[in-house]
């Protein structure tokens, strides 16, 4: 059986996140998706924990869902939208903290991902973070003056089966290995406790194939997840395992292992962004509109040419300057697939924005008509179509299977840009 995870979300209670993000709209649009399990998210926050305890409960060993009464609610959403059967999406307990701190004489911010076992544990984690003076309530991703081992540190005396994942590991001002204030290695930052690191979230802007350049994290898993701010984002990166999901320790155990997986559980892959899509792929400065490759950055010598400040280093030069291969294709790997948005195949189709009412009608049609997205995106075959979506639209979802797709590489903050199709004519758009 295969399972779709996210386990990078936010909720309602993040900075410049939607106020959808609750567990009753996150379950019904988990179906939506195709997502099976996800990370609930934010729950360090006093409000969002306290929602996570009324109204989840534990159906497998740390696995958890909607109660009766939320569940209700979640599937009338769901129904709102489309017909097909309501799925229950199992959560774990995880959330994304912001370490702020001064280490070996340098500004260090890093972003972490950890997970806990039960509700007892996030309750004593909470409190342990609490005692050393750190303020939970102004963010559900809150900002710790605490160090990435101290983190790893207090999690690990509250349960022996705390996981800690840095997040998005290359992004230039929070991570572990960000430009700006980051790490050369996991050692660096993580000391004696490195080996309590088993996987990494490679992030929007990298993907698989350009952390294998690196040999120092041959024995690390990459995991891929949303980061979603909204319900839309959820799913844009995700993780796919094969087998039976029975519990948090063996659904880590199974990551730990990477590759190998576990006797009845498998990860075969991740979903990836076209790295190049991602906000920090390239080196520049946004407000000089100037954009440039790693070979030219070392040209200019960091320098902007525009303005004459430094340039803000993306993720491709910082993975260039680590590794220590110039390519990587063994084996040894977890595999992964890349995938652009339905909803963005489907605005470039359409010619309008992605938030458009035109754009909303096709992609519920497609839900109603096809299956949830990540059916859609991966696995659905020209024949499952309605006849009703526009054949242009079925070919850039084919040409994105092709990685048959034109580029410009996002930087310092912007978005890279995607095309797979070409936008209908007005005669077309008539017959929508």
């Amino acid at each position: 059986m295969r399972h779709i995870a996210d386990f990078h979300i936010h909720s309602k209670y993040s900075r410049a996140c939607s106020k959808s993000l609750d567990l009753v709209h996150l379950s019904a649009w988990a179906n939506i998706k195709g997502i099976d399990i996800m990370a609930t998210g934010d729950f360090t926050h006093p409000a969002w924990f306290k929602e996570i305890v009324s109204k989840l409960e534990e159906r497998k060993p740390g696995l958890f869902a909607l109660n009766e009464k939320a569940r209700e609610e979640s599937e009338e959403l769901y129904k709102e939208y489309t017909d097909r059967a309501y799925k229950e999406p199992l959560f774990v307990l995880g959330t994304e903290l912001s370490a702020i701190y001064t280490h070996a004489g340098k500004v260090r911010r890093v972003h972490l991902l950890v997970f806990l076992p039960s509700i007892q544990a996030v309750r004593r984690f909470n409190e342990a973070l609490l005692a050393r003076g750190c303020n939970l309530s102004s963010d559900g991703r809150p900002i710790l003056g605490l160090s990435a081992k101290e983190i790893l540190q207090i999690g690990l005396e509250v349960s022996p089966d705390f996981v800690m994942i840095p997040a998005h590991a290359w992004t230039p001002w929070f991570a572990v290995f960000g430009s700006k204030s980051g790490y050369d290695s996991l050692e660096e930052c993580f000391e004696d406790l490195t080996p309590h690191i088993f996987a990494i979230e490679t992030g929007l802007s990298s993907d698989p194939a350009m952390n294998w350049r690196l040999s120092t994290l041959d024995t690390i898993t990459l995991i891929s997840n949303s980061d979603a701010h909204s319900l839309d984002k959820l799913g844009r990166e995700a993780n796919i395992f094969e087998g039976e999901i029975q519990s948090y320790q063996q659904l880590f155990d199974t990551i730990k292992a990477g590759k190998a997986g576990t006797n009845d559980l498998k990860m075969t892959a991740t979903v990836e962004f076209f790295p190049e899509e991602g906000k920090y792929y390239e080196d520049g400065h946004l407000k000089c509109e100037f954009s440039c490759k790693p070979a030219e950055t070392k040209r200019l010598k960091g320098v902007c040419p525009v303005c004459k400040k430094n340039l803000t280093v993306g993720v491709l030069y910082r993975i260039s300057e680590l590794a220590d291969r110039e390519d990587e294709k063994g084996t040894n790997h977890i595999p992964f697939k890349s995938i652009i948005p339905l909803k963005e195949i489907i605005s470039q189709c359409v010619g309008t924005g992605v938030k458009s009412k035109a754009v909303e009608n096709i992609f519920q049609k497609l839900i109603n008509s096809v299956g949830h997205e990540f059916f859609i995106l991966l696995d659905a075959q020209e024949k499952n179509f309605s006849t009703l979506v526009p054949d242009e639209l079925i070919e850039g979802i084919m040409r994105m299977r092709n990685n048959d797709i034109e580029l410009t590489p996002g930087y310092d903050g912007k978005f890279g840009v995607i095309k797979v199709c070409m936008p209908l004519s007005r005669e077309q758009k008539k017959l929508l």
